[in-house]
């Protein structure tokens, strides 16, 4: 059930770094409203997950995961491309949270 904790986290996260940008420094309402709500629940859900994996691993998986979906999703959302240098950043972060899940014994399976 933590890995399903960690979920709700990180899309809640993302959800809500999506709507940062849209809130124009908290000028608009919803936005505003939506980057609050979506950072409770992404940091209650985390707390969750914290219960049963260690809390460097959990925050390594919540934020390296969180990269990639927010790039993805601001590259459709926003038309925010990356260069070259930032595509081999993601793609190191990636890396990171697969090393970090196949092959470390701090991760419980």
């Amino acid at each position: 059930m933590h890995y399903v904790y960690l979920g709700v986290a990180i899309l809640a996260e993302v959800i809500a770094t999506s709507f940062l940008k849209a809130s124009d420094g908290f000028q608009r309402l919803i936005p505003s409203l939506v980057v609050i709500v979506g950072y409770c629940i992404a940091f209650y859900f985390l707390s969750l997950t914290l219960k049963t994996i260690s809390v460097g691993i959990a925050y390594a998986l919540w934020s390296g995961i969180g990269v990639v979906l927010i790039v993805v999703v601001s590259y459709f959302l926003y038309q925010q491309k990356l260069d070259l240098p930032g595509v081999i950043g993601v793609a190191l972060i990636v890396a990171g949270v697969v090393v970090l899940n196949v092959f470390s014994t701090s991760v419980s399976h």
